[in-house]
């Protein structure tokens, strides 16, 4: 083994593995050198846990011949069968490194050892990936020569863990602070933060269809339930939306109580503000028919539920605002205003569904017009449309 290969190998992690442009690769060519040093590879594996809401850990597994897959586990994974009788669980547990030969009999206390002893698998090494702040990560290597690694084959890859430790690290903080930038803030607010949006006062224009929308009765409702009830239905309540605004392009910039607030980018080149309209309107109707199926059974209550949403279409200011080192990444602006106005309108006149004139003239459905009401802070009166099958 050349002991100067291995180390340019060493070397090439630590610099950022600057050949390859995804994790995913990086395993690949890894392994790929590896092998050329004459470790008999036949899988491989990375597992991590990572910070967002509906994913456990992801991981990276490298075959022989194949490319590397990537795969997610939800956090019902960390308490499944799978996972406590794994050598991984006590890689992660321990911090300790665990090797087995999966054709002995001590192997079959573990499935996943079983099912590489069929594959032929002679060897299985597990090492603890330990990043900075002492948390611990997994990673398996396999092979199926005669006899398993040689000493000298499994020092080798020991050799690489350290740098591959700071690698994926490194990699997996960019990826969290992007996918919590995402969660918590929006996709495309993530996108800008992350490229340097961050100062205050740092707005653009947008124009955008605009989605404001909130649940009747909120007030008696969270009066009379127990909190912790009224969180569990305010996130059913709002599953039914955020699902059918992102499925047809909309952002939701904010939840405020009850209330939703998104937008639908129009292109400034190319944009089209009738098609937008029209996906708008088809996440109104979507939300709206899951709004009206959702129940939630409460002692001997049923409860169930009615939504108002107003839709409109207009510029906003989107950007950073806020006081000293606290911002909120959020739109405003007169469009926005206006939406919830209408958004009022829409409760007193017990609609789901209401739009501006200008969403309206937009969007060709059937609208009926409901008439022009007037607005607080503006001049002069606002027409507003409800769709015909509310009516």
């Amino acid at each position: 083994m050349d002991p100067s290969s291995l180390t340019a190998l060493i070397n090439w992690l630590i610099d950022g593995a600057r050949s390859s442009d995804q994790p995913s690769q990086t395993m690949s060519e890894a392994c790929g050198r590896l092998v050329a040093l004459g470790v008999p590879l036949w899988r491989a594996g990375v597992f991590v846990r990572t910070l967002h809401p509906e994913i456990f850990g992801r991981s990276f597994v490298w075959r022989q011949g194949g490319e590397v897959e990537i795969r997610s586990v939800d956090y019902g994974f960390q308490d499944s069968p799978t996972y406590w009788d794994s050598p991984l669980a006590v890689v992660v547990r321990q911090g300790v490194a665990f090797r087995a030969n999966p054709q002995s009999p001590e192997a079959e206390r573990y499935p996943i050892l079983m099912d590489l002893r069929a594959d032929g698998v002679t060897d299985y090494l597990a090492l603890p990936l330990i990043f900075l702040d002492g948390e611990v990560h997994a990673s398996s290597w396999t092979t199926r020569s005669p006899g398993g690694f040689t000493e000298a084959q499994a020092e080798a890859i020991r050799a690489v863990i350290p740098a591959l430790s700071r690698y994926t690290e490194i990699i997996g903080l960019r990826r969290i602070a992007s996918m919590l930038l995402d969660t918590y803030v929006g996709n495309s607010a993530g996108a800008r933060i992350l490229g340097g949006q961050i100062r205050r006062g740092h707005t653009d224009t947008m124009h955008a269809a605009i989605w404001l929308s909130d649940l009747r009765g909120f007030t008696p409702l969270s009066d009379r339930l127990p909190a912790e009830t009224v969180v569990d239905i305010l996130n059913l309540y709002f599953d039914c939306q955020v699902e059918a605004i992102r499925g047809q392009g909309g952002e939701v910039l904010k939840f405020m109580g009850d209330g939703l607030l998104a937008v639908f980018p129009i292109a400034a080149q190319d944009g089209d503000p009738a098609e937008v309209c029209s996906r708008v309107l088809a996440a109104a109707r979507a939300a709206r028919s899951r709004v009206h199926a959702l129940e939630y059974v409460s002692g001997d209550a049923r409860e169930r539920f009615r939504f108002g949403v107003a839709l409109h279409v207009g510029e906003v200011l989107y950007g950073n605002i806020g006081g000293g080192n606290r911002l909120d990444f959020t739109c405003i602006g007169p469009a926005v205003n206006l939406a919830a106005r209408l958004e009022k309108i829409a409760a007193r006149l017990a609609r789901t569904v209401v739009a501006s004139e200008t969403f309206a003239g937009a969007c060709a459905e059937p609208w009926t017009d409901l008439g022009a009401f007037p607005i607080a802070g503006l001049a002069t009166q606002q027409r507003v449309f409800g769709l015909r099958e509310e009516d």
